[in-house]
């Protein structure tokens, strides 16, 4: 990680999707899975699965703020996931799927919010932007070793075929100017 380097936290459905994106975007510096905002500590997969935790889904994304800004990882976010869905995306349902951002600072979160009011004014999906917009506050825990880099080390997996591909690939397409290079 270089010296300049700054976190968001985002959950918008399953954690292997976002991570394959952000793994992907030019000034990213390092991207973990985890779980936040519940309020069990050390939380298993099988125990967020469950619903009951109270936790998101959510990556945690460091990057270089001098290569790319929180406003465009937020523009991102939007734009590789449904955020008028409440507590799922697609087939995945539950509130550890929800779409939520934890924000680090308070200036995360005016930009957060600034970033939802205008997507939702730009009328870019028919529903309402359920987005939730909320302080970490510490309340993160990375994900189990075998959840890091899932995609990348099982991309013909049923899931990450169907569902992690398209998005990467949507990324791919829509933000071409910020692929990583090599």
């Amino acid at each position: 990680m270089s010296q300049a380097s700054e976190t968001a936290t985002l959950g918008g459905g399953c954690f292997w999707c976002l991570e394959a994106v952000y793994l992907g975007v030019d000034g990213v510096n390092a991207v973990e899975s985890g779980y936040a905002g519940g309020q069990v500590d050390q939380p298993t997969y099988e125990q967020v699965c469950d619903g009951d935790t109270g936790h998101a889904e959510v990556v945690k994304v460091d990057f270089d703020p001098s290569k790319i800004s929180y406003r465009e990882i937020l523009d991102i976010f939007f734009a590789i996931h449904d955020p008028t869905q409440l507590n799922r995306q697609g087939n995945d349902v539950g509130t550890q799927y929800r779409s939520v951002i934890f924000t680090h600072s308070d200036a995360q979160h005016d930009v957060a919010e600034q970033a939802i009011q205008e997507i939702a004014a730009e009328g870019i999906y028919d529903g309402k932007i359920v987005t939730q917009v909320l302080p970490l506050d510490g309340n993160y825990f990375p994900a189990e070793a075998y959840h890091q880099n899932y995609f990348a080390q099982h991309p013909d997996q049923g899931y990450c075929a169907f569902v992690v591909a398209p998005k990467v690939a949507k990324f791919r397409q829509k933000f071409a100017h910020r692929i990583k290079a090599g």
